[in-house]
């Protein structure tokens, strides 16, 4: 069964990721407007009457900024923890009731041909969750806002096909910038966000050999870079004698536009 991932946008301006196979399409986070998404959906040669579910992370606005005008436009469902949709309920505006899906953290959840499994993540949000996404023998995972890395997360990461993890900041970039002191303590903090040498270090930890793609993603605008992301999780990478290009492949999911789409 073929398997299709794209991230639409990734960015602490806003998220959002398309995974599909030939029978159902999905998203995970609206956080972009929805022209934005529909912009997207259609470089992939989609429309947004083909999005079967849309699922939500947690509820801060670069992840939910478009679910409600793309689900009243669609009719596409929305699924999130019950404390997410405590959160996000009233930011979203009105959800039709048969449109209000509940998830479980380490719960599957069935659509169509897909299964998407939740799992919990150490973030300043109500109920936040990654997402494990299977169609057959392949796996898809999201992993993104994360405050520190956990077992589950580990477990969660392991014998993925393709990832898209966050690698927010460069420290000494957050360190010597301009965000006032509260706000380098909370991205720094348990509930924060991931820095790139964090990222570097837990790919070296799960990386296996049916790993094929890694998408950094979710870097701040202010408090990092690309190149500088890129080059930091390499080396880490090679220093523990996995080379990206030979063992896996490894790009960046960009902040305004799709990335690069991915078959398995």
């Amino acid at each position: 069964m073929r398997m299709e991932f794209c991230t639409i946008a990734s960015g602490s301006s806003g998220n959002c990721t398309y995974i599909g196979t030939d029978y159902t399409k999905i998203l995970i986070d609206a956080g972009i407007s929805g022209k934005k998404i529909e912009e997207g959906l259609a470089n992939l040669k989609l429309t947004g009457d083909k999005i079967d579910a849309l699922f939500i992370t947690h509820e801060h606005v670069d992840h939910i900024k478009g679910a409600g005008i793309l689900s009243r436009r669609f009719d596409i469902p929305i699924f999130a923890t019950a404390d997410t949709w405590a959160a996000m309920e009233e930011g979203l505006g009105r959800i039709a009731p048969s449109n209000k899906r509940i998830v479980y953290a380490d719960e599957v959840c069935a659509v169509n041909d897909l299964c998407v499994k939740p799992f919990r993540i150490p973030h300043d949000a109500a109920e936040p969750v990654g997402y494990n996404v299977f169609s057959g023998e392949k796996k898809i995972t999201l992993a993104t806002d994360i405050g520190h890395v956990t077992d589950t997360i580990r477990e969660s990461i392991e014998d993925s096909d393709v990832l898209l993890l966050e690698a927010n900041h460069d420290v000494e970039m957050l360190k010597k910038g301009g965000y006032p002191w509260s706000l380098k303590q909370r991205i720094l903090g348990e509930n924060g966000h991931l820095s790139n040498h964090t990222a570097g270090r837990l790919l070296a930890e799960v990386m296996t050999g049916k790993m094929k793609y890694v998408f950094l993603g979710h870097l701040s605008e202010e408090n990092n870079n690309p190149h500088l992301a890129y080059e930091t999780v390499e080396e880490i990478l090679r220093n523990n004698r996995i080379e990206v290009g030979t063992h896996v492949k490894m790009d960046m999911a960009s902040r305004f536009q799709n990335g690069v789409k991915v078959e398995l």
